[in-house]
């Protein structure tokens, strides 16, 4: 949590000066573990801390591309943990374009930059498989200003997703 002391179990320093290794994997790529700590993630921060109890698994999870925190300076997110990831539906899983989606990051890593330097790693995995093809997001409404510093802008009217405000944003 931001502001906690170093010596916090539950700190973890600013990001944007270390050196954070990610993993990109494909569905059937994954390993039991790897797939436990990125669900337990969508789930404590989706469904446990939003309060929304909505069907994590909707079966597109098979034919995505993975991005999830592998290490940061040497702490290894391993086994039960990763302290961010986010998911990229295919083009046509979920719209025409590449789709960013589930972007969770821990409880522990808010604030330090740790979301910014996820999402420019979601852009680059986009950018390099499908050059010239924009990126759509379903965005909870409070974070428009979190996507716009990356380039997305607002591309549909306020809608209810799983009881939670939303808009599409698109990233050319």
């Amino acid at each position: 949590m931001k502001g906690l002391p170093s010596g916090s179990p539950f700190y973890l320093p600013y990001v944007w000066m270390m050196d954070v290794k990610f993993k990109v994997l494909e569905w059937d790529k994954l390993t039991r573990d790897q797939l436990h700590a990125c669900i337990k993630l969508r789930i404590d921060v989706f469904v446990v801390e939003q309060n929304c109890p909505y069907p994590d698994l909707d079966g597109k999870d098979l034919d995505s591309i993975h991005v999830f925190v592998d290490e940061i300076d040497s702490e290894f997110s391993n086994g039960s943990y990763t302290d961010a990831y986010l998911r990229i539906c295919k083009p046509g899983v979920s719209y025409d374009e590449p789709s960013i989606g589930r972007v969770a990051t821990s409880e522990r890593s808010r604030g330090t930059g740790l979301g910014v330097k996820l999402m420019e790693k979601g852009i680059e995995v986009c950018e390099d498989l499908w050059p010239g093809i924009g990126i759509r997001i379903s965005a909870q409404k409070y974070l428009v200003k979190f996507y716009r510093d990356l380039g997305f802008e607002i591309c549909s009217e306020p809608y209810l997703e799983d009881d939670i405000p939303h808009v599409q944003m698109y990233r050319k």
